[in-house]
């Protein structure tokens, strides 16, 4: 099979090429697994973090892609979930314990053996994968592959950053950054809480007019202020500064949900914080680390409920190293998919 591969960690820079197009053997499912013929995967910022070595694969070489649809080609023994021919999706979420007090009370994004497809094991930038069938999912017919991809971490991640902002119908949402998973949150908003105003901060006036496109009341740069205070914000960016800046916007009693695996520089920052501005009145930080089954599961639904479409860019998967170096730059509509052949 043809894969995109990662041989060594790099600092992604314009014209580099992180990614290798390589011949590998089509892989063999165990007796739980299923064998999957890859139709599209998606292209996440979580690649590049894994790329530069902010969560870097604890062995290389590796396969990345975590946003995968396609086709059961094989199944184990003990597979009683699929049959050949089946359409499923898998997840950034590839394995977990499901003994530990975290996998024992829903909270597997957070069990201590958490595996993430494409960083810990092979993932979707390949003709074909394996994955146990215990962490696929049966994708709805309403959407087509390209369209489904996003859905599968983007959408995933961005449906568990607005559980976690706790908002209520009437109370304004803002949203730092405005790539794959923003302007997901932002039709969920619209969708399940009609009367919520959403204002989005972006360093790009793209960014910043696609959210004005899709129904976001204002539109602001970063370091902006909006005209009113915020009851929560979802931070995506891999920057540390619009941090600081979205905990200035907060209305007091609010929370800032940070949504990323790693940020960008250092992990030790020390943030330049004064403390009557950004954290006096009971505001709160609280960060996003990884997704459940039960996330994907859930999203899925809502999002066939209100046919949530994604905005889409596609390319091959010989195009992965400029899809990525297009998200490294920021040049963002939507979501990146790679067409699998």
């Amino acid at each position: 099979m043809k894969a995109m591969v990662l041989k060594k960690l790099c600092n992604l820079k314009e014209n580099q090429m992180p990614l290798e197009l390589m011949e590998l053997p089509v892989p063999v499912p165990g007796e739980k697994e299923i064998l999957l013929k890859v139709s599209v995967c998606g292209v996440c910022h979580t690649e590049l973090d894994e790329i530069e070595g902010r969560t870097p694969p604890p062995r290389l070489p590796i396969v990345p892609g975590h946003q995968v649809i396609g086709r059961v080609e094989a199944v184990g023994g003990k597979v009683n979930a699929f049959k050949t021919g089946d359409r499923v999706g898998v997840a950034w979420i590839f394995s977990a314990c499901g003994i530990c007090k975290f996998c024992l009370a829903g909270n597997e994004n957070l069990c201590p053996v958490f595996e993430a497809t494409g960083r810990d094991a092979n993932g979707g930038y390949a003709q074909y994968m394996t994955v146990s069938e215990d962490f696929a999912y049966a994708i709805p017919e309403v959407f087509s592959d390209v369209q489904a991809a996003p859905l599968l971490c983007a959408g995933a991640i961005g449906y568990r950053s607005l559980r976690l902002t706790r908002l209520k119908d009437g109370q304004r949402l803002g949203l730092t950054g405005f790539g794959a998973s923003a302007h997901l949150v932002l039709k969920m908003v619209q969708h399940r809480y009609p009367n919520s105003e959403v204002y989005v901060f972006a360093r790009s006036n793209e960014e910043r007019a696609f959210a004005l496109e899709l129904g976001a009341v204002w539109a602001g740069h970063t370091t902006e202020r909006a005209p009113q205070k915020l009851d929560s914000i979802i931070d995506t960016t891999p920057a540390w500064q619009p941090v600081v800046e979205a905990l200035a916007n907060l209305e007091s009693g609010g929370r800032l949900v940070i949504n990323a695996i790693r940020k960008e520089g250092d992990n030790r920052c020390l943030l330049d914080l004064d403390y009557p501005v950004h954290l006096w009145q009971e505001k709160e930080l609280k960060s996003v680390a990884n997704i459940t089954r039960g996330d994907v599961k859930e999203f899925l639904g809502l999002a066939a409920e209100m046919n949530l479409q994604p905005e889409v860019q596609v390319y091959t998967l010989e195009q992965a190293n400029e899809a990525l170096i297009k998200l490294k730059t920021g040049k963002i509509r939507g979501a990146k998919v790679l067409k699998i052949d």
